[in-house]
């Protein structure tokens, strides 16, 4: 089994409602997330998944997060931009458009902080 790892960052502000501390107040941070997929195999030229198309398209879902306040962008209009949901969130938005290829979305990672982060995988 073949695991294939691309990370990248968008920097955003939030605040958690209903938290009862700091996050409850507006702040932001460096968001970094790492997506994983598996494979079973590589192909003639020896390649599970193109690094190229797996950066492309995490970037496009992370593109209308950068630089805004998440709590004014869909779905976090309505539920909390904690960590965790920001990673589930990637990962439902990320897993159709692997739909077909040899792959499978093992996990997404959201690291708020080089200290704190999540991994979501809906097993």
């Amino acid at each position: 089994m073949y695991q294939i790892s691309v990370e990248q960052h968008f920097d955003a502000a939030h605040f958690l409602r209903g938290y009862q501390g700091k996050c409850e107040a507006l702040h932001g941070h460096r968001f970094r997330v790492v997506i994983k997929i598996k494979a079973s195999r590589v192909d003639n030229i020896g390649i599970a998944y193109d690094f190229i198309e797996l950066k492309q398209q995490l970037g496009d879902i992370l593109a209308r997060f950068d630089h805004t306040c998440l709590n004014d962008v869909p779905p976090f209009d309505k539920i909390n931009p904690s960590s965790e949901n920001i990673a589930s969130i990637i990962y439902n938005e990320l897993k159709p458009k692997l739909a077909g290829a040899p792959v499978s979305l093992a996990c997404v990672e959201v690291w708020e902080s080089p200290q704190s982060g999540v991994a979501y995988s809906p097993d």
